[in-house]
């Protein structure tokens, strides 16, 4: 039987909540306990939908009753055997992933409440707002240089010298000849490098389900599972919100009209997973005159009230890239 062929159109919904960025889930229904997290998603129908963007659109609406604002094409995934149909050789499918920027909207009852997740229960060891995560320094590092070490002939193969190159720029470290490395410099951007290398080491649940590797490489679970290659999709997505929180104000397509430059501050940090020092963010906000005063002050800051602020849409027509450079906090 010759595979067919089918595109699909998939979503990451990006919104920020007090628990740090959510992602839109919808529940794939599965035999175990809890089902298996997917991003909205479904197939472009030509003869129902006009242009790819109506039915990405169209698709989100229909399965979680949100209709999006900010949408942006991410990439096209058609690595071969991406799903379990396409694996059999019975359909290839060609997807096309999209990142959407939304507010949380309020429930009208519980049965309107979305599925939001926070992305780092897909993604532990990217939060760093706390310091090096556990789950990297104790699990994933000495696992992922055990991994490179045994590449065949590491010190001069092809094969070697390519994992420790990969190894070295994902990770921000270098491989000792013994014990587990220490990373010098880490890169948020790098979401996507990091779960490829995790997944063909065989760290993640995927590379078991895929059949890429044939045993659990640890016990610990490395992320909650998402159905096919949705993780990696949603690892696109936050490598480039990451980027463009640099050169482009879509952080506040996430933020409220009016808010508080703390309150900005802290959805900075959650998106990027790092701590960003708070005067020199404070002085990097006021001289991209990103923002400007309200007038206004907010007394839900549980001590003095504090000025609200909104943002300055003339730096669109001021500048062509009008983000924020941050840096860490050390």
């Amino acid at each position: 039987m010759k595979a067919g062929l089918e595109i699909g159109l998939h979503a990451v919904v990006v919104a920020v909540a007090e628990d740090g960025p959510q992602v839109l889930i919808v529940p794939e229904p599965q035999t175990s306990a809890e089902p298996i997290a997917a991003l909205p998603f479904g197939p472009f129908d030509p003869a129902k939908h006009r242009t790819l963007d109506i039915g990405l659109r169209n698709w989100v609406e229909e399965q979680t009753r949100l209709s999006l604002g900010h949408v942006e094409q991410l990439y096209t995934f058609g690595d071969q055997g991406r799903t379990r149909a396409a694996a059999k050789g019975e359909l290839n499918l060609v997807s096309i992933g999209y990142l959407a920027l939304v507010r949380i909207p309020a429930p009208k009852n519980t049965s309107e409440a979305l599925n939001w997740q926070n992305w780092y229960r897909f993604f532990p060891w990217e939060d760093w707002r706390s310091g090096t995560p556990i789950m990297l320094s104790e699990v994933l590092l000495p696992a992922l240089s055990d991994w490179v070490r045994q590449a065949p002939d590491q010190a001069s193969g092809a094969d070697g010298l390519e994992r420790l190159a990969r190894f070295r720029l994902a990770f921000g470290c270098d491989l000792p000849k013994t014990g587990t490395p220490s990373i010098n410099s880490w890169d948020e951007e790098r979401v996507l490098e990091r779960y490829e290398l995790m997944y063909e080491a065989g760290l993640v649940e995927e590379a078991f389900v895929d059949g890429a590797v044939k045993t659990r490489t640890i016990e610990s679970s490395s992320g909650r599972v998402m159905l096919h290659d949705h993780r990696r999709i949603l690892a696109t997505a936050i490598a480039r919100l990451r980027a463009k929180l640099k050169y482009r104000p879509v952080v506040f397509e996430l933020m409220p009209n009016d808010f508080t430059l703390t309150e900005l501050q802290t959805t900075v940090e959650m998106l990027s997973g790092r701590k960003v020092h708070k005067q020199n963010f404070r002085r990097l906000v006021e001289s991209a005159e990103l923002v400007e005063p309200t007038g206004a002050q907010s007394s839900q800051t549980g001590g003095r009230p504090a000025a609200l602020y909104r943002f300055r849409r003339k730096i669109l027509r001021e500048r062509p890239a009008p983000g924020l450079r941050i840096g860490s906090s050390g």
